[in-house]
């Protein structure tokens, strides 16, 4: 289970004046089919390593301070559960907004997270994402994330 307070905590800040807040949650419908459940499963020794570096680059893209906390599901999640969670603490809104939406973007195109929706019928299927072997020239970068 992901806490939105941990993340809240982690990027406050006396010196900052705005903070953005993202959460991803399990919706109970896609391309027409009732969804009652969700399940993650994640390569964990780069998915860290390139959350890092998301974060990494949000820190040498930023004009000002930063703290930036990403947190992602692994496992099954009902309807409603949280699944990704993303703040970022700055000076000023603005870039409070772009560096969020910069990391939920990237982490979607960029780390290997898989998603296997279930039904209501008792079916389940893999949900078409971002391939990560469009991505296979930057993740040769990374080879020595482990």
């Amino acid at each position: 289970m992901l806490h939105p307070q941990q993340a809240i905590d982690f990027v406050t800040d006396s010196g900052f004046g705005a903070m953005s807040l993202f959460l991803g949650r399990i919706r109970d419908n896609n391309l027409g089919k009732h969804v009652v459940g969700v399940s993650y499963d994640v390569f964990d020794s780069l998915a860290c390593c390139l959350l890092k570096t998301l974060i990494d680059e949000a820190h040498k893209n930023a004009e000002q301070p930063l703290k930036c906390y990403i947190e992602h599901f692994k496992g099954y999640l009902d309807v409603g559960g949280v699944s990704v969670l993303v703040a970022v603490g700055s000076t000023h809104r603005q870039e409070a907004f772009e560096t969020c939406q910069f990391l939920i973007e990237e982490l979607k195109h960029r780390v290997p997270i898989w998603k296997k929706e279930h039904y209501i019928n008792g079916e389940t299927g893999w949900v078409q994402g971002h391939s990560l072997c469009a991505h296979t020239q930057s993740l040769k970068k990374y080879k020595t994330c482990q």
